[in-house]
């Protein structure tokens, strides 16, 4: 009789369990089905990450041969088209390529502004402060000192990966604001910074040199001379900028997104 009431409770212990697992179902069901559209949302999205890197890979390529054999409008235009891409290294790359393009022309303002967008979109300071620092050179001559030292400095900090160039721009831009003091003070700091650029260095030994000679007036037209904003990066995104010694910032870049 014992035996009986046992199989009669694990009988009801059983029902029991199977209403508790039919009423979790759903709930079950419906956490998997999440993970799984999780799942297919994460590889798809990699997916249309991967196509569209490639597709502003060969279209990057296009406006550089465009840009390479004279065709400056066409290559204006298929680096318009790479700087709506989803790449945000090939958009930065882009926009700088653009913002050469109107240097060029001496649209200056136009200049800065795509510049200053290239800046916004880079997914590191390899190519950002690249965008940076072409930006502050553009305005050199025209903008006000305060203006450049607010985009010099923070280029200027530990870690970033041009901080050479962009004392070297402040030195010259206290020329030409007329404090000799103050740009005599960054060329010595360039002069003995183990980072800096040969060429830098001697620059900044000549100008230091026509400061204490007292002929730093010479210096401002010989800045203009010497320092040149560099062509629009054409390198794959991440790459070093040719001649300068690799930072940490550069060594650790990470690869197009």
């Amino acid at each position: 009789m014992v035996d009986v009431f046992d199989e009669v409770e694990e009988q009801l212990r059983a029902d029991r369990y199977r209403q508790m697992a039919l009423k979790a179902l759903p709930w079950v069901a419906a956490g998997l089905g999440a993970a799984l559209i999780a799942a297919l949302a994460i590889w798809g999205y990699e997916t249309y990450a991967t196509k569209a890197v490639s597709k502003a890979s060969e279209e990057y390529a296009q406006a550089l041969d465009a840009f390479q054999a004279g065709r400056v409008d066409e290559a204006d235009r298929l680096f318009g088209e790479v700087a709506t891409s989803s790449s945000k290294a090939y958009k930065a790359l882009a926009l700088q390529q653009q913002g050469g393009i109107k240097l060029a022309a001496g649209k200056i303002p136009e200049a800065v502004k795509l510049f200053d967008a290239s800046a916004a979109a880079a997914p590191d300071y390899v190519i950002g402060d690249a965008a940076r620092l072409k930006s502050a050179f553009a305005l050199l001559d025209t903008a006000p000192y305060k203006d450049m030292q607010a985009r010099l400095e923070p280029l200027m900090k530990d870690g970033r990966p041009y901080k050479a160039q962009a004392r070297e721009a402040r030195a010259f831009a206290r020329i030409l604001a007329g404090d000799y003091s103050g740009a005599k003070d960054d060329f010595v700091v360039i002069s003995l910074m183990p980072d800096a650029q040969d060429g830098a260095r001697a620059r900044a030994q000549a100008a230091k040199q026509l400061i204490e000679s007292g002929s730093a007036k010479a210096v401002a037209g010989a800045v203009k001379a010497a320092m040149a904003l560099p062509a629009p990066v054409q390198l794959p995104p991440g790459a070093a900028i040719p001649g300068l010694t690799p930072s940490a910032p550069q060594q650790q870049a990470q690869p197009a997104q």
